[in-house]
């Protein structure tokens, strides 16, 4: 049987960079592509961070039944869906190992349709001060910087990833983001020791 990695964390954290660099070190990891309806940031392509899709787009796809789970963001652009979709990326009667980036919402509904015992949670944490500078830094790289989205995203990630939130969800490990070498080789660890 297969087994799903679900990397999630509050915005900022690193996941980002740490799921490249895991996917880089483990080719038999099958890398599975979440959808947004928000725009591309400089830097992303289209099939790599996300497949980006048109509002309609996503309508289609929830027609047909294959949402497993959809998030939206009321942004200060409007709202913003992030989803996973039935797409066929996913077959864990294969014996492969899959990873993907989410939130905790999305690693709740991920178990409910895969079952609890194929979904490993993989939570990354940084101290708030460190994620702020990191913030900034990425959102001043965009096209055009928004400091108050940066400030909701901020916010919003400290309701969604309450510690009672993440208790209810059974998330004990924590993988801290401090040594970016560190945290890749405790990454490595989980999941080699997952059959």
């Amino acid at each position: 049987m297969g087994k799903l990695f679900v990397i999630m964390g509050k915005s900022a954290t690193g996941k980002d960079s740490l799921y490249q660099e895991i996917v880089k070190r483990h080719p038999e990891l099958q890398e599975i592509v979440s959808y947004t309806t928000r725009p591309i940031r400089a830097g992303e392509t289209y099939g790599k961070e996300y497949f980006f899709v048109s509002k309609e787009e996503m309508h289609e796809m929830r027609e047909q039944g294959k949402l497993i789970e959809c998030r939206k963001y009321d942004t200060v652009h409007g709202p913003w869906f992030y989803f996973t979709a039935d797409d066929g990326q996913i077959d864990l009667k294969a014996d492969k190992k899959y990873i993907l980036i989410s939130t905790l919402e999305g690693y709740e509904k991920l178990q409910s349709f895969y079952g609890i015992e194929n979904i490993v949670p993989i939570y990354i944490e940084v101290d708030d001060l460190v994620r702020l500078e990191r913030a900034l830094v990425r959102e001043k790289l965009q096209k055009s910087p928004c400091a108050q989205e940066l400030c909701r995203r901020f916010m919003a990630d400290e309701e969604d990833f309450d510690k009672e939130k993440l208790k209810m969800a059974g998330i004990e490990r924590r993988i801290r983001n401090d040594d970016f070498d560190e945290a890749v080789e405790n990454i490595e660890k989980l999941i080699s020791n997952i059959g």
